[in-house]
């Protein structure tokens, strides 16, 4: 899951998708990070937090860090947030690039294509919230598209 700052929206998916992968027993390698060092080593905004646990999902352990190009390794899929991230992972990855591993994490839902998460850095409430439900809907997609092969 890459975002811009690894702090509101790829934090949120991270946890989504692990709680998911809780209820149904499975040994996913789930992780955030983002195209830009502005918090390595925070943790997940405030607000982030917040609509997550009201959603009993806590993110609070989680640590900002920042993508790195032996992720695209380490990694079988890789989700951007946006196309922004999908180019800046693209720079970032240099040769181990793999136009087969990086999608846009709202291409996993049917109805909703090329579409990018919105980011709610300095939004309301409100705006979090919709991003939430967003990457739920992007991760239960996931688990759909994907569990078949566990």
């Amino acid at each position: 899951m890459v975002c811009l700052g690894n702090i509101c929206r790829s934090p949120l998916a991270e946890g989504i998708l692990k709680e998911h992968c809780k209820k149904k027993n499975l040994n996913w390698v789930i992780e955030s990070a983002g195209t830009a060092g502005y918090h390595v080593g925070s943790a997940p905004h405030n607000q982030s937090q917040k609509v997550a646990l009201q959603h009993q999902i806590d993110i609070s352990e989680q640590r900002c860090r920042k993508f790195v190009k032996e992720d695209m390794d380490r990694f079988d899929l890789i989700f951007a947030m946006d196309h922004q991230n999908y180019i800046d992972i693209k720079q970032l990855s240099e040769e181990k690039w793999d136009t087969n591993k990086v999608k846009l994490i709202l291409n996993e839902v049917h109805s909703i294509k090329n579409k990018d998460v919105p980011d709610p850095w300095n939004g309301t409430d409100k705006d979090f919230l919709y991003t939430f439900q967003l990457l739920e809907i992007a991760c239960e997609s996931i688990m759909n598209n994907y569990c078949a092969f566990e």
